[in-house]
């Protein structure tokens, strides 16, 4: 979420950066005047349990001196002024938690404010190239597209997917599924041995993970959701421990009937793990990576990449998150972004990394840098990857913080795709194929192979 304060305190700033990003401002206005109205109410709530409080000292005194033989005529009247106070606060009290919960919802659906980095554009034609690396292969033929080269060398079984699942579901076979579980795990090492702590985390979230990252309620249509009695009894056993799900009082979560929900990333997982938690500053960056399927309903991207696996509705992914200080998330950023092209760098794929552009940039994200590698087959640069800095949006929302001095300071959460799976696949088969058809296999993998 965005600082309230900055509604109050630099509105202008606020509007005209999120305007840059496409977003529809004119409720900004009246979200700025709830916000100055439920500070006074706050303000007023706060000074009345502060006289409650000295009026309840005071009323404690007189029947102390009562005991002592004391006057007894203003006992009573204390005791009425103190009984009219606590029910004006017992109102003011239930006012602002029905206030602060619909300030909560409107404050979910706005996206983070961009950084001074992140340039004005108005879609993703305006993104900024920063470099190419590795220059793409010349070919003395006409390059195949992926979906040609794994039908023909049995690696990925198209129908198989559609009769198991419906379209946009695949399953790879053979040589398909070998060269998948490599790369997952050639990626796994890649990044522990660049620091990253590898975690196997759950699939299946709850709503507050799914709040805490941003993906509700923006993208609840993108999800899949579960509707499990078995879950919920099981997860309602565990209140105790705090395991089972808070229900948020959003009406668009609410009317989908859902409480679990699995992951479109698990940059949720691995964010989610330091929800509502304070971190010793010392500890930080904490750098972490998880492989895991992901599930995507695709909303709006009908007629899109519709042949291959460019877009299906489960795809594998390795992730990285990292949780920091304000001032390591910029170098955090870089590493990241390095991290990642070194990856690709290693398996040989020609690539480039983007800056996006205001109008193309992720709900939660205030810089975003792309790496996008090179396909043959469709004679173009395809996203493979995507670095975001969120700032402190994230953790404002999921409450993650780090103890400085003393001191409470948000957090900044980062996250960034390494690789999407499926996609250096294909990257793999459209760069690494032969005029016969056939698909070599990068040096780095063969070890594994």
């Amino acid at each position: 979420m965005i600082d309230t304060k900055l509604l109050l305190n630099d509105f202008d700033l606020v509007e005209k950066n999120l305007q840059s990003r496409n977003f529809d401002t004119a409720s900004l206005e009246s979200l700025r005047n709830f916000v100055a109205n439920f500070k006074i109410l706050k303000q007023n709530t706060e000074s009345k349990q502060a006289l409650q409080n000295k009026l309840s000292k005071e009323f404690g005194e007189l029947m102390r001196s009562v005991s002592k033989g004391g006057v007894k005529d203003s006992i009573e009247s204390k005791k009425q002024e103190l009984d009219k106070l606590k029910e004006e606060l017992k109102k003011d009290l239930n006012l602002v938690s029905l206030q602060e919960t619909q300030l909560r919802d409107k404050l979910l659906n706005i996206p983070n404010l961009l950084d001074s980095k992140t340039p004005f554009g108005k879609d993703e034609n305006d993104n900024v190239e920063i470099k190419k690396i590795l220059s793409p292969r010349v070919f003395d033929f006409t390059p195949k597209h992926h979906y040609e080269l794994a039908e023909n060398n049995g690696w990925i079984d198209f129908r198989a997917g559609a009769k198991l699942a419906g379209a946009r579901f695949s399953v790879l076979r053979g040589m398909g599924a070998r060269l998948n579980a490599a790369l997952i795990q050639y990626m796994l090492d890649f990044n522990y041995k660049n620091g990253f702590e590898i975690c196997s985390v759950p699939i299946i979230v709850n709503e507050n993970a799914m709040l805490g990252t941003g993906q509700f309620p923006k993208f609840i249509d993108d999800v899949f959701a579960i509707k499990d009695s078995n879950i919920e009894s099981s997860l309602q056993d565990s209140n105790d421990s705090n395991l089972s799900p808070t229900h948020h009082s959003n009406n668009d979560i609410e009317s989908k009937g859902h409480n679990f929900y699995l992951i479109s990333t698990s940059e949720i997982s691995l964010t989610n793990l330091y929800q509502d938690e304070i971190i010793d500053s010392n500890l930080l960056p904490i750098k972490l990576t998880a492989a895991t399927p992901c599930f995507r309903k695709e909303a709006g991207s009908a007629g899109r990449d519709t042949r291959g696996i460019i877009r299906q509705h489960q795809f594998d992914k390795v992730e990285l998150v990292a949780i920091t200080t304000q001032e390591q998330s910029e170098e955090m950023q870089a590493k990241m972004v390095e991290n990642a092209s070194k990856l690709l760098e290693s398996l040989e794929l020609p690539h480039r990394l983007m800056q996006l552009c205001s109008g193309d940039i992720g709900f939660s994200a205030r810089n975003t840098i792309d790496l996008e590698v090179w396909l043959p087959g469709q004679n173009c640069y395809r996203e493979i990857s995507s670095v975001s800095n969120c700032g402190d949006f994230q953790a404002r929302r999921a409450k993650i913080r780090y103890k400085e001095n003393g001191k409470n300071k948000l957090a900044h959460t980062l996250n960034g795709s390494s690789l999407a799976v499926g996609r250096t696949l294909v990257a793999i088969m459209e760069n690494f194929q032969k005029q016969n058809g056939e698909i070599e296999i990068p040096k780095v993998l063969q070890k594994y192979l």
